[in-house]
């Protein structure tokens, strides 16, 4: 297969986007591919990252394929849940402790620390608008992060999720409450799910 096929088969598995990694690894030179992305009008949104031109740059996808430890929490993972009806007005994620914050930061993202085995703690998978997949934490540890966090919280934003969640058949208490434990708020969890149902 030549170089120009494999680099067009992975722009369109990938909808849209090349990443300089992969073409890489693919065993195509980096020279080749900034030929490629010149002469088919690529934008770099990010380093290592190509979008096309007919391709509306995702936000989110790219922010965490440039970062892919961080995870999309709090205000952002709520309105990706369908836990609130306004969106977000900042992207929120969450990083280990040892992770360099400075790039982020500059770019406006508000950003929440902990130690790794909490940063990883209900982890999923979601697409986004753009059919792109991301990672962010449940719905189960975005109410445990709100509920730790009320005081940061818009009060609309707050009430919205928590009652978005009580009210859905699928909530899954245990694990809720098992979360809780692991970040010590169990007490103030079980307020809110002693009330509510």
């Amino acid at each position: 297969m030549y170089k120009t096929d494999q680099l067009k088969k992975m722009h369109e598995q990938n909808n849209g986007y090349l990443f300089t990694s992969e073409v890489v690894n693919a065993g195509i030179s980096k020279t080749y591919l900034l030929r490629y992305v010149r002469s088919n009008n690529f934008e770099r949104v990010a380093r290592g990252i190509y979008v096309s031109e007919d391709t509306w740059p995702d936000e989110l996808f790219i922010l965490q394929k440039s970062n892919p430890v961080l995870i999309f929490s709090r205000e952002t993972a709520l309105y990706l849940h369908g836990l609130t009806d306004k969106e977000y007005s900042a992207i929120h994620v969450s990083v280990p402790t040892t992770f360099n914050t400075y790039r982020l930061k500059h770019k406006g993202v508000k950003i929440h620390q902990y130690q790794r085995d909490l940063h990883e703690l209900g982890i999923m998978e979601i697409q986004t608008n753009y059919n792109n997949t991301i990672r962010i934490y449940d719905r189960e540890r975005c109410i445990c992060d709100i509920i730790a966090a009320r005081k940061d919280i818009e009060v609309h934003t707050f009430q919205t999720a928590i009652k978005e969640y009580m009210a859905d058949n699928s909530k899954r208490l245990g694990i809720l409450i098992n979360y809780a434990d692991r970040l010590s708020i169990r007490d103030e969890v079980m307020k809110y799910v002693e009330v509510m149902l």
